[in-house]
């Protein structure tokens, strides 16, 4: 479950009841969960916790579908999806795999995401843009000469700068909704411990195992054919 407590609707602050009502209509998500996506809907009334952290992440979706864009929505969700990948959150992954069949991917592109390294479903310019991405999330913002090269072969400065800022926006809601454990993302940790014994790990267990082994080869030895004297 959610790692936070998340405010009832009858607790939320003005500017969130339309959100919710348009989300979630008459329903309080943390009695009645669930969205037309399929998510539990737990973001937004942990989100709600802080009301103008709230407001400020519901104008970050504004704008970034705000017709004032230049950028390309394809090219937009394409970053916005694989950096759900990068940052290994499978809530903004799905949603954005959704996404971008609003805005007319293919099929074959959206499932080519994950290793659209060695796909050929993507125009250069995607390709410049999902090399982009995985600098922005995997190099913390260190980005080769030659790829930033290749982008502005492709995009403007203002439309690099929104790609820029919509794809670190939701590579911080990809890292937040992981630390937070909400909605597709409220998994248990995967690299555990396995329980077994530790002996056999031990350098006396090493040691005594090798020592019995070579004992062994040399009673082997020692049965066979005499050497000629």
């Amino acid at each position: 479950m959610a790692r936070l407590r998340g405010v009832p609707r009858h607790e939320l602050h003005p500017g969130a009841e339309p959100v919710f009502q348009l989300l979630f209509g008459d329903r309080d998500p943390l009695v009645e969960p669930g969205t037309d996506t399929g998510s539990p809907g737990d973001w937004w009334p942990v989100f709600a916790l802080v009301p103008d952290v709230f407001d400020h992440c519901v104008a970050g979706f504004a704008l970034y579908r705000s017709p004032k864009r230049r950028l390309d929505p394809q090219l937009r969700e394409l970053a916005q999806t694989r950096v759900g990948w990068d940052r290994a959150s499978t809530f903004v992954f799905s949603q954005h795999c959704k996404s971008c069949r609003t805005v007319g991917l293919s099929e074959e592109q959206i499932a080519a995401i994950p290793a659209w390294q060695v796909a050929d479903c993507f125009t250069p310019a995607q390709r410049a843009v999902l090399a982009y991405t995985d600098c922005l999330a995997y190099d913390a913002g260190r980005v080769p000469d030659g790829v930033f090269e290749e982008l502005k072969r492709h995009l403007g400065d203002e439309e690099i700068l929104e790609l820029t800022y919509i794809t670190c926006l939701y590579a911080m809601h990809a890292t937040m909704t992981r630390a937070l454990r909400l909605e597709f993302d409220d998994v248990e940790e995967r690299v555990v411990e396995v329980p077994g014994p530790a002996d056999s790990l031990s350098v006396e267990h090493t040691e005594r195992e090798l020592r019995r082994i070579v004992g062994s080869a040399a009673a082997d030895e020692g049965d066979g054919p005499a050497s000629p004297g």
